[in-house]
């Protein structure tokens, strides 16, 4: 009998050892204060107390990047998901006061290919620093059988903290307003919808963007704006009551997330321009306006609530953000946190 290897039954150890090699490079230029050690343990160590912190609370997310991943591997532009990926955890640990501290990730594919899954975690490691979190670890798994030929999927795993006395949300209430900070296209959520709309519209991938420059692939895949820098600084000024990631749900499934009982947002949909791709999207799709809110985050992929809207904005502005303010906090209900969206005429159009 013809002895067997690993390697013919599918799983080759000397490829993931070579993708090892050439990420530790990514994973060095990451490093911030309180990291112990480097890529290679059995897991990673960090230090909360030489990263200057006294009385700390651990605050963790998981995400995905969703079927963006399709686009990624059907145009072969691999450079961006990654940066998808740490933004869809990140940003959910600084809507709640955290400063992000590490990353790690999970990259499972059916045949490795070190050249697709570098280009991608060199993503994840512009995303860690965009972020000014260290990418600490992660897992490259083969599993032959499991996926098509050049397909591969994507976990993301981070770790933050915040000083006890400055979790949000805190303090929101009738007369705050609300910032909307501008997002950067689609983000990571609804492609199952855009990619319905791309089929039926007959468009391929290569073909030039009908909502701006490039191919269409490429405009899609711009990637998941981070936004912990700018909302650290906000927060650390003590302008921040409240923020919230929009992601599925858009503004009405995830602003009222972080609103207490017996107020609700009133949002003014005109009060920003809706991105072209957006108009494209519905246009193209014939998707109804209640339908592209609740899918899409339509041009704001972050709100903020402040007392001090003039102050916020300034902050917010010189960290490279573009603001509008979007609506305010109103009494609402007793038993509920709500929110109202006030849409113009012929919106999304």
């Amino acid at each position: 009998m013809t002895s067997m290897t690993y390697r013919a039954a599918g799983v080759d150890i000397d490829a993931g050892d070579a993708l090892v090699e050439r990420i530790k490079p990514l994973a060095r230029s990451t490093n911030r204060t309180g990291v112990m050690g480097g890529l290679g343990g059995f897991g990673a160590l960090f230090d909360l107390k030489a990263a200057g912190f006294t009385d700390p609370v651990l605050v963790s997310s998981t995400d995905g990047v969703g079927t963006k991943l399709k686009i990624a591997i059907d145009t072969g532009i691999h450079d961006y998901v990654g940066i998808d990926l740490v933004a869809m955890c990140v940003n959910d640990l600084v809507v709640q006061g955290a400063e992000p501290l590490f990353f790690l990730d999970y990259f499972a594919t059916g045949r490795l290919e070190v050249e697709q899954a570098a280009r991608v975690v060199a993503g994840i490691a512009e995303g860690c620093r965009q972020a000014g979190c260290a990418l600490v670890g992660g897992e490259t798994a083969e599993m032959p059988g499991m996926y098509q030929k050049g397909d591969y999927d994507l976990a993301g795993f981070s770790v933050g903290a915040a000083e006890r006395g400055n979790l949000l949300p805190k303090h929101v209430g009738p007369g705050d307003a609300i910032l909307g900070l501008a997002s950067s296209g689609v983000h990571s959520n609804g492609f199952s919808l855009v990619r319905r709309i791309v089929e039926a519209g007959n468009a391929g991938w290569a073909a030039p963007a009908p909502f701006g420059s490039g191919t269409l692939g490429d405009a899609l895949l711009a990637p998941t704006r981070i936004y912990v820098k700018s909302l650290l600084a906000l927060h650390r000024a003590g302008l921040l009551k409240a923020a919230a990631h929009i992601t599925g749900g858009g503004l009405p499934g995830n602003l009222p997330r972080v609103l207490p009982a017996g107020t609700q947002a009133v949002i003014d949909a005109g009060a920003w321009e809706l991105p072209a791709v957006f108009r494209w999207l519905a246009r193209t799709g014939g998707v109804e306006a209640q339908e592209m809110l609740r899918v899409f985050n339509c041009g704001i992929g972050m709100a903020v609530v402040t007392a001090e809207p003039e102050r916020a904005r300034a902050i917010l502005e010189a960290e490279g953000e573009t603001v509008s303010v979007i609506g305010r906090i109103e009494a609402g209900p007793a038993d509920e946190a709500g929110i109202r969206i006030d849409l113009p005429a012929g919106w999304p159009g």
